[in-house]
């Protein structure tokens, strides 16, 4: 299905959230993994701000995706990234507050994708989210982001390293780019709605 992405709003406490009404598909990961481009990719129009410095996003932005019809059918949410380490400390010390709540309580998150960067080992950090999301019982997926930057062998590589110090049975490669991996991405988020 084809959706049109309107922006909703940006939360940084649990009560600005917007009212539960569809499912939700939150994306998380490391800032400058590729979370804004990714998101873009998806709905094929720039609806989340791309930024070359990481640590941009300081809230949760909503973006509701609409039918034909202009109905509410799903809504994305764009985490703050994670590990970068010239946020500030009293920004990210707050995150908890908001962050935290919207992963454990919120009724209508039906999918988590944690971004992972095929170029880069298996984080602590990374580990650590997908631990916590274990622990909550959340469904998620694992993405492995800019896999046209890797050769085929590379990729194979990569892709067995990041499975194996995540301790994951799957990653999904993707890319934004060449929207390698798009169409299985989007029937794991359609069939988690």
């Amino acid at each position: 299905m084809r959706y049109t992405t309107q922006f909703l709003l940006s939360a940084m406490a649990a009560e600005q959230f917007p009212e539960p009404s569809v499912p939700e598909i939150a994306f998380l990961g490391r800032s400058n993994v590729g979370k804004s481009s990714l998101l873009n990719a998806l709905v094929g129009e720039k609806a989340a701000k791309v930024s070359s410095t990481p640590g941009r996003t300081r809230a949760i932005n909503f973006f509701a995706l609409l039918d034909a019809s202009n109905r509410r059918q799903l809504v994305f949410a764009d985490l703050p990234g994670y590990g970068y380490a010239k946020i500030s400390k009293s920004i990210s010390a707050g995150w908890p507050a908001f962050i935290e709540p919207y992963l454990a309580i919120r009724s209508t998150l039906k999918l988590c994708i944690c971004l992972v960067d095929s170029n880069v080992p298996a984080q602590q950090s990374d580990r650590q989210l997908i631990d916590w999301l274990r622990a909550a019982g959340r469904e998620f997926a694992v993405v492995a982001t800019k896999i046209d930057r890797l050769s085929g062998n590379e990729r194979t590589r990569n892709l067995l390293a990041l499975k194996k110090g995540l301790e994951l049975d799957e990653v999904l490669p993707i890319s934004a780019k060449t929207d390698y991996g798009m169409k299985e991405l989007w029937s794991r988020i359609e069939g988690a709605g």
